[in-house]
């Protein structure tokens, strides 16, 4: 009898059917929340800017209470799908049971939306009587029946007699997908994972050879039509591969979405002949992009953007700067957001032009007239660089103006939101898994006391949930590039995918450093530098307070 099958008649009412149970009382209290809180940010029936900040603890919190609601009803559909190909077995079921219970009772117990804040339901306005109604017994057998020692227990003897988080929970992709898994695990393990941690202690660039293995295998054209030279795949794919790279390093995993980010801006937003010109390019990897949006002085705040490029005859000449610029010393390209029109306020000024550029090295950054650099050093995901840049009469074609018309970057950089969103959940999604195959192979190597790590609870406990926490972000990664796919609006569900993968996997890394006790904090053991990595996933592409006051706002408006 198989390990799996033994522990089964330990499970009585399956995870699927408690949170199908709950659910229900989950989804009117989020209801009764958005009312709550709709209530206290708006002035004559519309948002007060004024007072959703002033109200902002209820409603962030409001955020990962909406969040919480998706990650219980995606975990259902994703053991319902399971189960209707016979595919849901006990290591789906003991994980969905321990996340599920888990995520309700801190519904009810307070919500962290980061170490040292927690949320509760009565800050975001919620009656009494409105908590008590949703703590249902449904509810309250969720809980009960959930986040157990004995299910904690019974899910790590399942998976640590596997190999590891590649057999927590059948992630239910089709042969397609599961094929691309497979052979971006190879490359990894080949061309990657043995590397990087020497990558990052040196600060070195990823090497050439490895950027062109990744072109090989299709990486940077995933996405791109094959029109225009690309694989013409989902955003599912591209979830799939940026996983399973930041797994191996998320160095690597980062630099297959410069061109992702580079050729969503050119897709929705360029003309015929820009897309005509530069997609197969971006496609074949023939051209390295960057991304130049951000500045010194305005961090998410984009309508107060001060980089102005000035119209002179064929060219723009682009003066101001810009910070935490990634790889643009290798970069070919860069998406470069600047302003056009000094008169026009807010966003109204702004353009996006495709800026070219010849490649540098560390020793001559930027071999180029009107740009200079200076490098920032930092603390992890490194591998691509990042930098601070001045722009001083940088010239641009004309011609390179995205989309050939003045005042419409911002909206062009909004339309590619939901696709970094969704790609940076992934990239969570994947050094969350790093942390946890680091932490559970020290767990089940390293002798204490006569016995392994593992057989000690409170490292098993970790190492249970941080699977199913895995299996959540995981879960919500892909409902959202679904979503995307079928061309549905989705920068709700993008949000709330990254803002719970950022989380996830900062929590994972920092578990299993603590798992490594004293030697994670050496530089020698790898953990150390995938905690560093797993740092920055809360902050770029919107900090975790920007991206709760985004979901925030959505909920409200409705």
């Amino acid at each position: 009898m198989s390990a799996e099958a033994a522990l089964k008649p330990a499970m009585q009412s399956s995870a699927i059917a408690l949170i199908a149970a709950a659910l229900p009382g989950f989804e009117t209290l989020l209801e009764e929340a958005v009312a709550a809180v709709r209530q206290k940010v708006l002035v004559d029936g519309k948002i007060s800017a004024a007072k959703l900040e002033a109200e902002q603890h209820a409603a962030h919190g409001l955020s990962w209470l909406a969040t919480y609601v998706m990650a219980l009803r995606e975990m259902k559909a994703y053991g319902e799908r399971l189960q209707a190909e016979d595919r849901y077995g006990a290591v789906e079921d003991y994980a969905l049971r321990i996340g599920a219970g888990e995520y309700a009772a801190q519904i009810f117990g307070g919500i962290p939306m980061s170490q040292g804040e927690i949320v509760r339901l009565p800050a975001l306005g919620l009656s009494q009587k409105a908590i008590v109604s949703a703590c249902s017994e449904a509810a309250e057998a969720l809980i009960a029946e959930g986040n157990t020692p004995e299910n904690r227990a019974r899910l790590v003897a399942l998976f640590s007699q596997s190999d590891g988080l590649a057999s927590v929970g059948d992630p239910g992709l089709d042969e397609t997908l599961e094929a691309i898994r497979s052979e971006m695990r190879r490359f990894c393990a080949a061309e990657v994972t043995p590397h990087a941690h020497e990558w990052h202690l040196a600060n070195d660039y990823i090497p050439m050879p490895v950027v062109e293995k990744m072109a090989e295998l299709g990486v940077f054209g995933l996405t791109i039509p094959e029109e225009f030279g690309g694989m013409g795949l989902t955003k599912v794919s591209m979830c799939v591969v940026s996983e399973e790279l930041s797994r191996g390093y998320i160095g690597v995993g980062s630099l297959g979405t410069r061109s992702e980010i580079a050729a969503e801006l050119i897709l929705c937003g360029g003309t015929d002949a820009q897309k005509e010109h530069w997609l197969p390019k971006l496609a074949a990897g023939e051209i390295l992009p960057t991304a130049v949006f951000t500045e010194p002085n305005t961090g998410s705040d984009l309508a107060s953007l001060r980089t102005k490029a000035v119209r002179d005859g064929d060219v723009w000449k682009v003066h101001g700067n810009k910070t935490w610029i990634t790889h643009p010393v290798r970069a070919d390209i860069m998406t470069l957001l600047v302003r056009t029109d000094p008169d026009a306020p807010g966003y109204r000024g702004l353009s996006m032009l495709i800026a070219e550029k010849p490649r540098g090295s560390d020793a001559e950054p930027f071999p180029v007239a009107g740009l200079t650099g200076g490098e920032i050093e930092v603390l992890g995901y490194r591998g691509m660089k990042e930098y601070e840049l001045a722009f001083d009469g940088f010239e641009v074609k004309a011609e390179n103006l995205l989309g050939g018309v003045e005042g419409q970057g911002f909206k062009q950089l909004m339309q590619t939101f939901e696709a970094a969103r969704i790609q940076t959940a992934a990239r969570a999604v994947g050094v969350a898994q790093s942390a946890f195959d680091l932490g559970l192979r020290y767990a089940q190597e390293r002798i204490q006391f006569g016995k392994p790590l593992i057989a000690f609870p409170r490292v098993a406990d970790k190492l249970a949930m941080m699977a199913s926490e895995i299996l959540i972000a995981r879960q919500l990664t892909y409902f959202a590039a679904r979503e995307k796919d079928a061309e549905r609006r989705c920068d709700l569900e993008a949000g709330m995918a990254k803002l719970l993968g950022a989380r996830v996997a900062w929590a994972a890394a920092d578990n299993a450093l603590q798992i490594h006790g004293g030697n994670g904090f050496a530089l020698e053991y790898p953990i150390s530098r995938v905690l560093c990595d797993a740092r920055i996933l809360n902050i770029f592409e919107g900090a975790a307070e920007i991206q709760a006051q985004v979901i925030a706002r959505r909920l409200v408006e409705g």
